[in-house]
């Protein structure tokens, strides 16, 4: 799931976002960045869409071929393409997923936002000052590409997209989502995507962080429940941190599964 591109699509990112989009300076993958400018050609503020158009136009049209014929890009980017006389290339024989991985770790058109780079010793205070004075382009390009340190102060941003950026980063671990997946200070939002994103909940220590953390939406922990075991079951219905509907509900199950 690209929860960058999905954010996008729901219409919620301001034109100063859209239009750093459009030139290529925000997704740090290259399936990040050609997905956001086939959907940013089409904006209705005209200069996004021709900025979109203008980035697409600078990509080299064999370097297009190649990636839009990886068989992990969407039939939409393809006849998006195919519709412009772009048909995509074979693939390279002997060419396997680390390879189209590899590929993809980079964008097609590299038009970064620059970050100010953190000192060699740098304490917490400093990175949170740091961070504090960045805009929200630098925000967003950190949220992707910075270190883990940066990622767990960055994904508290009271702007969603800077959250949802975190998610989006190349660098994510399932032991980061774990730890998240804990947090009380991040938004129900940022709790809700992390649980709809399969590869992340077939991790059973984020699951059931998700079915502990008060701050998750009731109706996803409730889903969650079936998932647990009956040792976690048992904690969660006598834990008072999470809300009682859930507690009673666990306990329910622990004596319904005897």
């Amino acid at each position: 799931m690209n929860h960058l591109v999905d954010f996008f699509r729901r219409g919620d990112v301001a034109r100063d976002i859209r239009l750093l989009a459009a030139q290529g300076a925000l997704a740090p993958r290259a399936s990040e960045q050609l997905a956001l400018l086939v959907l940013l050609v089409n904006d209705p503020d005209p200069e996004i869409a021709r900025a979109a158009e203008t980035t697409i136009g600078v990509i080299p049209r064999a370097s297009l071929a190649t990636f839009i014929g990886r068989s992990d890009v969407s039939a939409e980017v393809r006849n998006f393409f195919a519709a412009r006389g772009i048909e995509p290339a074979a693939p390279a024989p002997g060419s396997s997923r680390a390879d189209d991985a590899a590929a993809d770790a980079q964008p097609l058109v590299d038009a970064a936002v620059e970050v100010p780079a953190a000192a060699a010793t740098e304490d917490e205070a400093t990175t949170l000052k740091r961070i504090a004075g960045l805009n929200i382009a630098q925000r967003i390009a950190l949220a992707m590409k910075g270190s883990r340190e940066e990622r767990t102060i960055l994904i508290r941003d009271p702007n969603k997209i800077v959250a949802v950026a975190v998610l989006s980063s190349p660098k994510m671990t399932d032991t980061e989502i774990e730890g998240i997946a804990r947090m009380g200070s991040v938004s129900d939002e940022i709790l809700r995507l992390i649980a709809n994103t399969r590869a992340w909940v077939k991790n059973y220590p984020v699951v059931l962080a998700l079915a502990k953390n008060a701050k998750t939406p009731l109706a996803v922990s409730m889903n969650l429940l079936s998932r647990l075991n009956e040792r976690d079951l048992r904690m969660l219905s006598s834990d008072r941190n999470v809300p009682d509907v859930l507690r009673i509900t666990a306990r329910k199950k622990v004596v319904l599964d005897k």
